[in-house]
């Protein structure tokens, strides 16, 4: 059994150049080569070009004036005197109107371009740029092909497998409904598992093996029982983003109480530790029926973004484990940012979830 690997060459399109952290901008590390990575080193598994799809899915998932926002503030920004004045060609929020500002007020829909942005992202980080949205929206229909072929509505050439990778980039689980932040757009994790349950399966879990907690996935699955969230990560109360979200008492709330699991793990944390909340959080979503695997690799020894430990071992023994749960899954990339290991890390993951399953 080999697992199809969707991609799409758009992907690469997203080119944010810098980050603002801090106040000081730095160079980006969410950057187009990432594709190109991954894409040489699963040179042995069959690629599988990803198919546009409509925006149903990704307006249930996201608010759909977030979407509309998202498709349009770069050309809006290009109308400004940005580029004239600071020579600023990528969106750049500088204001939000956090409850700090509103003190429960209703706030009047900003008119500058500058402002509006930051009513939908929540850091100064995510940078929205000339090919942004096609990137992002390109990475929408990786996920969105690979439930097709996990389903059999897409057929995968001669391969059949309940296992497909999406090639998604930019990442997409700290969007939420309602905005991006995180270096992420659209949440591609929550639209595949939107899409799986759409096709049939009552419940669906998502296990998230960034290293950081994936806030957008859980916020948009915060208060539903049929789409399990369960994440590993670096503890945020150590000073890591997402900062306000990723600890162990958040459990969910209403019908999804209950249906959230976080195993924030302290800095240095090696493969036998990580492992074992792999394996714990197996165990939890042991009853759903359909995974999606939200696959950050940034959590590896040699990663910048993360002070966790991991090995191209930890990462197939992780492979194993939630391969050998049997279940139909969608395999979707999130972060990973060491780009001489980041395509060997995939592959690891993959071929020890390709090797767990049916174990």
């Amino acid at each position: 059994m080999t697992i199809p690997v969707v991609w799409s060459p758009e992907t690469r399109r997203h080119d944010p150049q810098r980050e603002v952290w801090v106040g000081v901008p730095t160079e980006g590390t969410e950057v187009p080569a990432r594709v190109d990575q991954i894409v040489e080193t699963l040179s042995g598994h069959p690629l599988v070009g990803a198919t546009p799809h409509d925006d149903d899915v990704l307006r249930r998932v996201h608010a759909p004036a977030y979407v509309d926002h998202l498709r349009t503030v770069h050309a809006a920004w290009l109308r400004g005197p940005y580029d004239e004045l600071v020579a600023q060609s990528r969106v750049v929020p500088y204001a939000f109107p956090t409850p700090a500002l509103t003190q429960g007020m209703t706030p009047t829909p900003a008119v500058a371009t500058h402002a509006r942005a930051g009513e939908y992202c929540y850091d100064t980080m995510t940078l929205v740029g000339p090919g942004t949205w096609e990137a992002a929206r390109a990475a929408v229909d990786c996920a969105l092909t690979a439930v097709d072929v996990v389903t059999g509505s897409r057929p995968s050439g001669d391969v059949e497998t309940p296992t497909a990778y999406a090639l998604c980039r930019p990442p997409g689980h700290h969007a939420t409904r309602e905005g991006y932040g995180g270096s992420c757009y659209l949440n591609n994790a929550a639209v595949a598992a939107q899409a799986l349950r759409d096709a049939g399966p009552a419940t669906v879990a998502v296990v998230d093996l960034d290293a950081h907690h994936g806030n957008g996935t859980q916020a948009i699955f915060w208060e539903r029982a049929d789409v399990r969230y369960a994440s590993l990560h670096v503890d945020p109360g150590a000073g890591w983003f997402p900062h306000w979200f990723g600890h162990a008492s958040e459990t969910g709330a209403a019908a999804g109480e209950g249906h959230n699991r976080n195993l924030p793990l302290p800095e240095g944390t090696g493969d036998d530790a990580w492992l074992e909340g792999v394996r714990v959080l197996a165990e939890w979503v042991a009853g759903a029926d359909a995974l999606v695997v939200s696959l950050g690799v940034d959590a590896s020894a040699d990663d910048p973004e993360s002070p966790l430990l991991v090995t191209a071992d930890g990462y197939h023994a992780a492979g194993q484990v939630l391969g050998g749960l049997g279940l139909p899954a969608v395999v979707v990339q999130e972060g990973g940012y060491h780009l001489p290991s980041l395509g060997g890390l995939v592959a690891a993951y993959l071929d020890g979830h390709r090797g767990g399953v049916g174990r």
